[in-house]
């Protein structure tokens, strides 16, 4: 989310608190406003249509229909975005923009592939062994593909640092999934969870159709060279790892807890932990603003200690390369202890509204005994993808790799031990695996500056030796303050 710092700076600069409330504002708007949307119009909707008056059953299919759908589409999406965002920023830098809609079309298709592996033999035996209507499990699959190229599409727009068209999208898909909604059930008389589930596969739909009209508004070209985008996943694939075992992470704790005793089977199919689920879901609300944070801070002040350094060593003297390169890592540590004290306050705040206010609207008992520790773990669990994308800046993609799974490794065997302490206790597995992560992290930074200048001079490049015709090897920094401009025909 490189450009997003370039706005920020705007308010943040001033140094005043109407100033930095209104930037954080902004950046929230542009990057975690989408999901809350879907899920302030979900609750809308439940409210409008009477959803809590309905059969358990139902109600429960409905749920974990929309749980599954976003779940398992992140998770698809996730082996191959980092990969296809470093081609992309690649042939940016390269100025290859004609190269760009083959790995469009590439991932599109990886990533439909994918899900629809995954997609179709659950919705088989949903239907034939779960006995759920053809028509809403047909409905069903496709809010979830719809999901899926959202996701895909909003990859590029992001890169594209056009983040107000991926708010303006989602709003405009939301609003088509409210109306269709009121139309189908009050008008054409179609049950609540059907009228909702088709709103938003149509919604979803419609947001889709729009983010891959504004791609092609800003790639017109089409190289067909489909050859260098699998070259890159042979030379890339620690990408892939990195963010398929992030992501796996995220949710493994959740598919652990979908087997003990707290666990729901809905149809024979659907499983879920509606305890555990709803506090996790509780606990990443209250620290995804280190999200917005990170990004302020990182655009403000790091990137310009990254390139003074990367400057320095193409035409300075060893005293300042030396010099810069102390104060780059310096600003590493005081990023990551900034990040950790504003969003600790943040955290805390948030954490006692949420046990002060939400008991009041049902939210009680085992949801509020899990979330404590939850929170705990997913306060470490943002700093700890701080770590991660500080190690993108050096091109140790080995530390990253390391960190990810050893994340995602210890989350899963954490959670299964918890899952046998008692229910404060559960969230301790993912205490455990984001604070292996965070420790994995850290001392692979350390251990970068201290071979910074073997990397550099010995096994790095920062000038491309064939005379500069491809970018440099070396994952250098792609923000800048210019935006992408739409292709004009």
């Amino acid at each position: 989310m490189a450009g997003i710092g370039v706005r920020l700076n705007h308010f943040f600069q001033k140094r005043s608190i109407t100033a930095s409330l209104a930037g954080v504002a902004y950046g929230s708007c542009l990057t975690v406003a989408p999901m809350v949307l879907v899920i302030g119009v979900l609750l809308l909707l439940e409210w409008i249509l009477g959803f809590d008056t309905l059969d358990y059953y139902t109600r429960e299919l409905f749920s974990c229909t929309v749980l599954y759908i976003f779940i398992f589409s992140l998770l698809t999406a996730s082996p191959f975005n980092s990969l296809l965002s470093k081609y992309m920023q690649d042939a940016i830098f390269e100025e290859r923009y004609q190269d760009i809609l083959p790995c469009y079309y590439l991932g599109l298709l990886l990533n439909i592939l994918l899900s629809c592996l995954l997609g179709i033999p659950f919705c088989l035996w949903e239907h034939f062994v779960g006995n759920v209507p053809v028509a809403y499990v047909f409905v069903s699959f496709c809010g979830y593909i719809s999901l899926v190229l959202v996701f895909y599409s909003q990859l590029y727009l992001s890169i594209c640092k056009d983040y107000g068209r991926i708010s303006l999208f989602f709003l405009t898909g939301l609003a088509v999934t409210f109306l269709l909604t009121l139309i189908l059930r009050f008008w054409v008389r179609w049950e609540v969870t059907e009228s909702m589930l088709m709103g938003f596969t149509v919604g979803f739909f419609l947001t889709a159709v729009l983010e891959y009209g504004s791609v092609r508004r800003y790639f017109v070209g089409n190289s067909n060279r489909f050859r260098p985008v699998f070259r890159y996943f042979w030379r890339y694939w620690h990408l892939v790892a990195i963010n398929f075992c992030y992501t796996l992470g995220l949710y493994i704790h959740n598919f652990v807890f979908w087997t003990t005793d707290i666990r729901m089977v809905v149809v024979k199919s659907f499983v879920c932990a509606q305890p555990y689920d709803m506090a996790s879901c509780l606990a990443m609300f209250t620290n995804i603003s280190a999200t917005v944070i990170f990004i302020a801070r990182v655009e403000m002040f790091f990137h310009d200690r990254y390139k003074a350094y990367s400057e320095a060593v193409i035409g300075g003297r060893l005293s300042d390369i030396q010099t810069s390169k102390r104060e780059m890592f310096r600003e590493i540590a005081n990023q990551l202890m900034d990040l950790a004290r504003i969003q600790f306050i943040i955290s805390v705040v948030v954490y006692l509204l949420f046990v002060v206010l939400l008991p009041r609207f049902g939210f009680a008992g085992l949801v509020m005994r899990i979330y404590p520790c939850l929170a705990a773990g997913y306060f470490i669990l943002f700093q700890m993808y701080a770590e991660i994308l500080f190690l993108y800046y050096f091109r140790d993609m080995w530390g990253a790799v390391l960190t990810a799974a050893g994340f995602c490794l210890i989350t899963f065997l954490g959670s299964v031990v918890a899952a046998g302490l008692p229910d404060v206790w559960y969230g301790a597995g993912v205490v455990a695996g984001s604070f292996a992560g965070w420790t994995a992290g850290y001392f692979r930074l350390r251990w970068v500056e201290r071979h910074m200048d073997v990397q550099t001079f010995c096994r790095g490049r920062l000038l491309e030796r064939n005379g500069g015709k491809r970018p440099p090897d070396q994952v250098y920094s792609q923000s800048s303050g210019a935006e992408l401009q739409p292709a004009r025909k």
